[in-house]
């Protein structure tokens, strides 16, 4: 298991197939998604499947209007671009962080768990040999998406949006921390 860790790999969303996947693979994923640390089972966070339809909805409707307004001048390539964010892959997986009030446990930690899940989905969808892609993008932070995944205005904020669809190339590698300049042993 620790091999699968050491070589994962995150495959770009510009570089999936958004052929389906099988509901049952994604019952998988997303029951491994919420299998995390979650101090007082608080479950500080929600995950919101999009695909199919949807995929194409959001990204007319909300995005492509919401950079039109953010980008008056913006050319045709760009356009283009943010037409179809969300349909470059099969599902699209919002995960929101929403922190409720505790007496002893700190938001930090919720925020923290919401991240957690969002690791739990990369990996579960990466070990089933899928392409997934741990995003934020400018939309995470845009109040139209955030209405419209329910999220409540200024408590609940997009953890990131797990993008995940079929390889069309095995990815390259990428340069890593060197563990001497990151890991101290005390």
């Amino acid at each position: 298991m620790s091999e699968f860790y050491i070589k994962r790999r995150s495959v770009l969303a510009r570089k999936m197939s958004p052929k389906k996947i099988p509901e049952e693979d994604l019952k998988k994923i997303l029951a491994a998604g919420i299998r995390v640390p979650d101090h007082g089972a608080l479950n500080p966070w929600k995950i919101k499947v999009i695909q199919g339809k949807k995929l194409e909805q959001i990204d007319k409707e909300i995005i492509l209007n919401e950079f039109k307004k953010e980008n008056p001048n913006a050319n045709e390539i760009q356009l283009e671009t943010e037409s179809k964010r969300l349909q470059r892959a099969s599902i699209v997986l919002a995960v929101l962080s929403t922190p409720v009030d505790h007496p002893k446990i700190p938001e930090w930690e919720m925020i923290l768990s919401s991240g957690a899940v969002c690791m739990n989905l990369l990996s579960c969808a990466q070990s089933l040999g899928y392409a997934a892609q741990w995003l934020t993008e400018w939309y995470a932070y845009n109040n139209k998406i955030l209405e419209y995944l329910s999220a409540r205005k200024d408590i609940d904020k997009i953890s990131g949006f797990i993008y995940i669809g079929h390889k069309v190339e095995e990815p390259n590698e990428r340069r890593r921390p060197d563990p001497k300049n990151v890991i101290d042993y005390l």
